[in-house]
């Protein structure tokens, strides 16, 4: 399993990013994408999954202002974000495995295709 972001930038607080992920090489045609970020001195923090049934679960924070989506035809996951806060700044990573859509699916732990991150940077 392949994963590749793009998509990060730097924007002013309330705007808005599209992030994207080329998602390649599955073995099977059941399987979870999560969206994790990691910001300087803090843990990985997954914040929206969804797998190829398109079972979406979000973390609290951002359920109201961001969306996971698929694009199986592209292979390519998305997220778009909207009234981006100075506390979503992160390095935002896509995660990939052959995992169902249940209570684990924000344990880092459990993924094991990850790609190399894009940054995101929101200034006030």
């Amino acid at each position: 399993v392949h994963l590749v972001e793009s998509g990060g930038g730097s924007v002013q607080s309330g705007g808005s990013l599209r992030l994207s992920c080329t998602a390649s090489g599955f073995r099977a045609s059941y399987y979870l994408l999560t969206w994790f970020r990691q910001a300087p001195g803090k843990e990985r923090e997954a914040i929206a999954g969804i797998d190829t049934n398109g079972i979406t679960h979000y973390q609290d924070s951002v359920k109201d202002r961001f969306t996971i989506s698929h694009d199986r035809a592209s292979s390519t996951l998305y997220l778009q974000m909207n009234g981006l806060k100075p506390e979503d700044s992160a390095m935002y990573i896509c995660a990939a495995d052959y995992l169902a859509m249940g209570e684990n699916w924000f344990r880092a732990g459990w993924y094991n295709y990850w790609g190399q991150g894009t940054r995101v940077t929101v200034s006030s």
